[in-house]
């Protein structure tokens, strides 16, 4: 079953950290980035949350750098991006949203998955489903100078963490792991595109 598992994880990985880098790019790229620029941020929104996870699981080099593969997805993404830029940006908004909310819930079931394979508990577990998911666009913001997004609005980084709770709960009740990834993928997508149409914010201090 490990060695079923494994392969799948990894192409769920790679296929949200792909969704990622064309979003990191066209974002540089509406910021007006030189095609350095829009490289640089899209292999970071691609990498940059699995390379904080396998940092601090002690999967060490990090996925990202053992091999020219996500690299590769990376820059791919932002190439793409970065020649397309006016067809990317004329994709239909709901539908952005729908790849924004698969490419979360990929990367958080992922990096919740790899931390289980290394034996961490579930609440560690799910703090790096969520590192997975929105570290890369964390550190694409600081980068472009904003406040990072995750802490200022939306709901991102809580569907993210509901979603991986929600797999960690699971394999804690025996559901094969296959399922428990489905189960929390799907959480996770269907808050984030909820709380996207819905306008759902976390509560701030009242200042006034």
């Amino acid at each position: 079953m490990e060695q079923t598992i494994r392969p799948f994880l990894r192409r769920v990985d790679q296929f949200g950290s792909f969704v990622l880098a064309i979003q990191g790019a066209a974002i540089a790229a509406a910021h007006g980035l030189d095609l350095l620029g829009v490289l640089v941020i899209s292999l970071i929104s691609a990498t940059g949350g699995g390379i904080i996870r396998d940092v601090l699981i002690g999967a060490q080099p990090p996925e990202a750098l053992r091999n020219a593969v996500m690299v590769t997805i990376g820059l791919a993404g932002g190439l793409l991006t970065f020649f397309a830029y006016h067809t990317v940006s004329e994709i239909p908004e709901i539908l952005l949203l729908a790849i924004d909310a698969v490419g979360l819930s990929l990367l958080a079931v992922a990096g919740t998955e790899k931390a289980l394979e290394y034996d961490l508990k579930g609440p560690v577990a799910v703090i790096m489903g969520g590192i997975s998911g929105v570290g890369g666009g964390t550190l694409r913001d600081v980068l472009l100078a904003q406040v990072p997004r995750i802490l200022r609005q939306d709901f991102v980084a809580s569907s993210a963490l509901i979603g991986a709770i929600v797999l960690v709960v699971a394999r804690y009740f025996k559901v094969p792991p296959g399922w428990a990834a489905v189960l929390g993928g799907v959480t996770c997508c269907v808050l984030r595109v909820t709380s996207e149409l819905m306008h759902w914010q976390l509560p701030v201090v009242n200042t006034h």
